[in-house]
């Protein structure tokens, strides 16, 4: 089975253990993508929706991955310590709003969806448990918006009741969907938005870096052993 790693930054993904200091074997469109182990492949798209959703459909259609997986630091709605790992749920995209039609907020009408379920989180949050790894389920909302504990952020939560919130998962899971590629999400808690603390620690998350390179690997090679 060949897997897709979805990172925004290049320094998550090379918070791997041993790739530190990898080079990409191909460069699409500006997209580096990384040889991780036998058939498995990571990119840093960027950040952002548009990096995110270049970057999934190019693992899709030109790497033809079976499974997605992507991973990442985010913000927290919660009072969850950094470098907390936080298995997604689900994801919904807070700055979607076509409600003045008479949709639903966060309603995508190409898809006619506003939640994009990741395919069998129980069975991630499993097997992480089994690699020693503690984790929380929840739902992560997405928008191209660093996140911070203003009107905007309470509006955000109280709308969609998300407990992550960061700018690409939703985008890698909606290409996913419309590729029929199944999609798994696992995050590392950067910053809670609601502290007086947020920007330093957001500015100095070494811990979710840490947690976040010591799970992926690991955690790839247990979803290509089971297969989906």
């Amino acid at each position: 089975m060949k897997l897709g790693l979805l990172f925004a930054m290049a320094a998550e993904l090379h918070a791997m253990p041993g790739l530190k200091e990898l080079e990409p074997f191909e460069t699409i469109s500006g997209i580096p993508f990384f040889q991780v182990a036998p058939n498995i492949i990571a990119c840093a798209a960027g950040i952002g929706k548009v990096n995110a959703a270049m970057g999934a459909q190019l693992l899709c259609a030109h790497f033809k991955v079976d499974l997605m997986v992507n991973s990442g630091v985010a913000g927290c709605a919660e009072d969850l310590p950094t470098g907390t790992m936080v298995v997604v749920s689900d994801f919904v995209q807070h700055d979607m709003d076509t409600s003045l039609i008479g949709d639903e907020v966060g309603f995508v009408s190409t898809v006619n969806c506003v939640s994009f379920p990741t395919y069998k989180p129980e069975r991630t949050q499993a097997m992480l448990k089994s690699l020693g790894i503690d984790t929380h389920m929840g739902r992560t909302a997405t928008g191209d918006w660093f996140s911070t504990g203003n009107d905007r952020g309470k509006w955000i939560c109280d709308t969609f009741k998300p407990l992550l919130l960061e700018m690409e998962g939703c985008a890698g899971a909606q290409v996913a969907m419309r590729n029929n590629v199944p999609f798994i999400a696992v995050k590392s808690v950067s910053d809670r938005l609601f502290s007086t603390a947020q920007s330093d620690e957001y500015f100095d998350f070494p811990k979710a870096m840490e947690q976040l390179g010591a799970v992926m690997l690991p955690l790839a090679l247990e979803l290509q052993k089971v297969g989906l």
